[in-house]
């Protein structure tokens, strides 16, 4: 999108809440008021800052399809040309006694309960895109929950991936997931490293040394089957990850586009797959 040229009222007010309020409150006559008096090169920076979410969504996703594991946080998408069900492993009044920290908050719809690694409820080729918003972080077997997202999209289809940048998150002390750890979980299945996730989350993320203590406290979240970030990436290494993945596993996509996004300490990935 170049913000340099006004996207039209219904797009810019979606893109700015403030100014979509100040419109509704009659302090702005319209958007193209604002966007002519602010000036081209402040909305620009103010775009890449603030709305850099909804402008990859406005640009890349179009037509029907899922986010996975959205909760509290969906993405925004341009409702005009998007049409989003979500997908959960959980019902929401299991989501919310699983994670009781999110009480109090709204959850998104459930339309489709399901594992998203695997998706089994989705025939192949039937979703025009895919969101996995902090999600593939949370998945035991990254490689599995691609070739899943793959699977589901049609050809042309977009796979939205928001990922956090372990430099600037909880997880900045943990060593990055190698490829080869990738590997093994992926062909060997992920039972083998599953306890030691767990104990490295405890350890780094729970601050807990105690040797008695962090096999306690390992055991409960496992018999929960509690989501964790199994794996951690920063930019680097993830675009490794994909990279390596495309040469073993599935050559039949391409990037379209890259974002460090440090508001939401993540990186953002858009991915198309291959006519």
């Amino acid at each position: 999108m170049n913000m340099e040229v006004f996207p039209g009222e219904e797009v810019y007010l979606w893109l700015f809440d403030d100014v979509a309020q100040q419109v509704a409150e009659g302090r702005t006559q319209s958007g193209r008021e604002h966007f002519e008096k602010t000036g081209s090169k402040e909305i620009r920076d103010g775009v890449r800052q603030l709305t850099i979410r909804k402008i990859l969504a406005y640009r890349w996703l179009r037509g029907s399809g899922i986010e996975i594991g959205a909760l509290h946080n969906p993405l925004q998408v341009f409702s005009s040309t998007t049409q989003v069900r979500y997908v959960d492993r959980l019902n929401e009044a299991d989501l919310r006694s699983h994670y009781p920290e999110l009480n109090g908050l709204n959850l998104v719809p459930v339309s489709i309960i399901d594992d998203g690694e695997i998706l089994s409820s989705l025939p192949d080729n039937s979703q025009d895109f895919v969101i996995a918003n902090h999600v593939i972080e949370h998945t035991e077997d990254p490689i599995r929950a691609l070739n899943t997202w793959f699977r589901v999209l049609r050809p042309g289809g977009t796979l939205y991936l928001g990922v956090p940048d372990k430099r600037f998150t909880f997880d900045q002390n943990r060593v990055n997931t190698p490829w080869i750890h990738l590997v093994a979980d992926h062909t060997c299945g992920p039972e083998g490293s599953r306890k030691q996730h767990y104990e490295e989350w405890i350890r780094y993320i729970g601050k807990h040394t105690e040797y008695a203590e962090v096999e306690v406290l390992v055991q409960q979240l496992m018999t929960q089957n509690y989501s964790i970030h199994f794996h951690v990436w920063d930019a680097e290494n993830f675009t490794d990850f994909l990279n390596n993945y495309r040469e073993s596993y599935n050559p039949r996509f391409c990037l379209n586009e890259f974002q460090q996004n440090l508001a939401y300490q993540e990186m953002i990935y858009v991915l198309k797959k291959d006519e």
